[in-house]
């Protein structure tokens, strides 16, 4: 008897793209540092494979100081030029100044009251979509809820948060499950909350 294997979003091919997959992406997910590194990485993905910034991964955690907010805007110019020199992340002048950037613009988030993770998950009023798709070429770029959340990270200074990337970031931080329904990942993030 052989073991059948799990079927799975057909994006998910190589072994890190994998791990992903079946661990986070879809996942919800509101934790505060884990939100800005999502902002972060979606953004740096803009252009390149989404296997490209997972391999790159842990030198933006190193680098970025685990993606504290409050750490990263902190950085000064001495800090943007030691960034644009290290090859364990991608070198994009701004994509770099857009991460310090946002950390500042998520620290006076906090001066207003909120969160950058309250934030974002109330364009969904903090409940995950769930969508029934069957294949990827169903998946939207785009939706009304992800350009909402772009035009209003961009009133408050964020930056590199066009709707595709903030739809990309709400597929990764589960407030939508965009796993296909013959997905064994699909029934499991469906019931998370």
């Amino acid at each position: 008897m052989t073991d059948t294997p799990l079927c799975r979003c057909a994006w998910a091919r190589s072994e890190i793209e994998i791990e992903y997959h079946d661990t986070e992406w879809g996942v919800p997910n509101r934790d505060e540092h884990h939100m800005f590194e999502m902002l972060t990485l979606e953004g740096a993905q803009a252009g390149l494979s989404w296997e490209t910034i997972l391999r790159k991964r842990e030198g933006y955690r190193r680098l970025f100081k685990g993606f504290d907010p409050a750490k990263v805007a902190k950085f000064n110019d001495k800090d943007f030029e030691r960034l644009m020199q290290d090859a364990s992340i991608v070198r994009n002048r701004l994509k770099i100044d857009s991460t310090i950037n946002n950390a500042r613009a998520t620290l006076e988030l906090y001066e207003s009251g909120t969160t950058l993770s309250q934030l974002v998950w109330s364009f969904v009023d903090n409940t995950p979509i769930v969508n029934a798709y069957t294949s990827l070429k169903q998946l939207p770029a785009q939706t009304d809820v992800s350009k909402d959340l772009s035009k209003g990270l961009k009133k408050r200074g964020f930056r590199f948060v066009g709707p595709t990337t903030m739809y990309a970031m709400m597929q990764a931080i589960g407030m939508v499950n965009d796993h296909t329904i013959d997905c064994h990942r699909h029934a499991i993030c469906a019931k998370m909350k």
